[in-house]
């Protein structure tokens, strides 16, 4: 299995976590009821769908902790940052404080990813600013490592 393949499950469980998650903000329903939804309507074949979970449960049931994180690292108020780098922003914090295992690069660069994807032409720079903000605070021994290479 390539290492492109080995991840793809858990970044494919990133980008239902950002639908679900916009749902959430969008609609104010609970976790709960859109993980239901999600489970019902949506293909989970190639999919972590655990992760989808721990996500969607965790950036939804932390959002007040996850956006005092995120905002002494950003430039207006939280919500008046474009939705969808929002839902970004919030995935990548919550990584960040809860996933060690996942070296704070890759969760920079799966969130500049959905950035690029989903958000608006420049949100992908805007992601990545706030989110090595956030990494220095979070994780300073790891972001003042020295890169192997």
């Amino acid at each position: 299995m390539k290492q492109n393949e080995q991840f793809e499950p858990r970044r494919r469980a990133r980008r239902r976590a950002l639908q679900a998650i916009y749902q959430w903000q969008m609609t104010g329903q609970d976790a709960t009821t859109i993980l239901a939804q999600f489970q019902e309507a949506q293909d989970f074949n190639n999919v972590d769908e655990a992760y989808f979970e721990r996500l969607l449960r965790g950036v939804s049931g932390e959002a007040e902790a996850v956006d005092a994180i995120l905002q002494p690292c950003l430039d207006r108020p939280l919500e008046e940052v474009d939705i969808m780098e929002r839902v970004v922003l919030r995935i990548g914090a919550w990584e960040l404080l809860h996933s060690p295992e996942i070296p704070y690069r890759v969760v920079l660069d799966e969130s500049v990813d959905l950035a690029h994807r989903f958000g608006s032409e420049q949100g992908h720079s805007f992601v990545n600013a706030v989110l090595d903000k956030a990494a220095k605070n979070l994780r300073p021994i790891e972001v003042d490592m020295p890169q192997s290479g």
